[in-house]
């Protein structure tokens, strides 16, 4: 495997350390639990210190750790800081624990408002000292109200908070729902996909055909790209942490099951573990066939990996770190591959990969229940979304006037 450079933090194949400045490339995910143990209530605490040794703490600390998704634990933590800081801003005093319900009202009222109103009356919305002092504090870097999915977030956040201090919070009541119910609406904020446009499978083809000098980086961004599509349309965090032990060789099958005399391809299990929705105990794993298979094992095999994580980092002189790409990392790489292929790449993302095989699925026929057993999607309603566009696009009904 190649060595690294001396000169690697300057830069890479994959754009980490332009994409992710304030983010450490060997942070340990468990930084982020002080936070979490600092919101515990005192009466709690000194339960803690009464009843647990430092071995298990240490222990709760790896379990806590490992049983929560890192991004989990950036967002809450993040979450928390701006809660902290909004309520010392709007308020002039701390969060106070269990929230007051007219707190979290307020919390509502500055975040979900109507712009045009706004305009109109500079006294609704989020008063402009509060707005000044938290983009001064760069924790406030959008204008006018914010999206309904942000605010639904930092609400549960919030609830979650109180939960870890044994407090019971104002989020369940009726009035609060019904608050972020109408103020979504007059926030008049649409739901955007973190994708704008879906990767299908022809844009897959030009995104490969970039990957053919053979080299180090090509190899891999080439079985990256095949094994998030072919697998159902896997998230960057979960191709990011992809482990040479979740991989399991299975015996060749059929190109078409129903012919016993169609060419054999190659086969492999992916065994996910947990993911954003699913539980290690349930086992989750996907089926990858096919070409997916060959590019993952032709880069393997070039660069030796037997264990570890699978996607590692690359440098701009295309030398292999034994470190993974960031999550940061492999959505540049698909944007620059992306650019190199003639598109508009602030069109796309590395959520379009998973948008792309639903839209792919719904156009080739495939019933939306299988494809989300390889999507591993456990809403129906937003997996449907993807079928429902294609339906559209291929509906008599649109052309009419074609």
């Amino acid at each position: 495997m190649g060595a690294e450079h001396k000169g690697e933090g300057r830069g890479s194949m994959d754009g980490e350390e332009n994409v992710e400045r304030n983010v450490k490339p060997d942070q340990d995910p468990s930084d982020h639990l002080g936070s979490l143990i600092s919101v515990v209530s005192f009466e709690r605490q000194d339960l803690v210190t009464d009843l647990l040794t430092e071995a298990d703490l240490n222990t709760l600390k790896h379990l806590a750790r490992k049983g929560t998704p890192e991004n989990s634990l950036r967002a809450l933590t993040s979450d928390i800081a701006y809660l902290e800081a909004w309520c010392l801003a709007a308020t002039g005093q701390i969060l106070s624990w269990p929230a007051p319900e007219p707190l979290a009202l307020k919390f509502v009222a500055h975040h979900l408002y109507d712009a045009a109103e706004r305009e109109r009356n500079p006294y609704h919305g989020m008063p402009d000292d509060v707005e000044i002092e938290l983009k001064v504090k760069g924790l406030l870097r959008t204008e006018g109200p914010q999206a309904p999915a942000t605010v639904r977030r930092r609400l549960s956040s919030w609830a979650t908070l109180h939960r870890i201090r044994g407090e019971k919070g104002p989020f369940a009541t009726p009035s609060l729902k019904e608050a972020v119910k109408r103020a979504a609406k007059a926030a008049d904020r649409p739901r955007v996909r973190n994708s704008r446009r879906a990767i299908t499978r022809n844009i897959l083809e030009d995104l490969l055909d970039t990957c053919k000098d053979g080299g180090p980086a090509a190899l891999r961004d080439r079985a990256l790209l095949l094994v998030a599509f072919g697998s159902g349309g896997r998230r960057r965090s979960e191709l990011a942490s992809l482990k040479a032990k979740q991989l399991i060789e299975e015996d060749p099958v059929r190109m078409d099951p129903a012919d016993p005399e169609s060419r054999l391809l190659a086969c492999m299990t992916i065994q996910l573990g947990r993911t954003k929705t699913t539980d290690a105990e349930e086992g989750a794993q996907v089926k990858l066939i096919g070409r997916p298979v060959e590019a993952l094992v032709a880069w393997m095999e070039s660069e030796d990996i037997t264990d570890g994580v699978v996607f590692r980092h690359i440098d701009r002189w295309e030398n292999v770190s034994d470190r993974a790409m960031t999550a940061a990392g492999i959505n540049h790489m698909i944007k620059r591959r992306l650019k190199i292929a003639g598109y508009e790449a602030s069109d796309y993302s590395a959520h379009g990969l998973r948008a792309g095989y639903l839209t792919q699925a719904a156009r080739d026929g495939i019933p939306l229940a299988e494809a989300m057993q390889q999507s591993q999607h456990k809403s129906v309603q937003q997996a449907s979304e993807y079928y429902n566009d294609a339906e559209s696009e291929l509906s008599r009904a649109a052309r009419l006037m074609g």
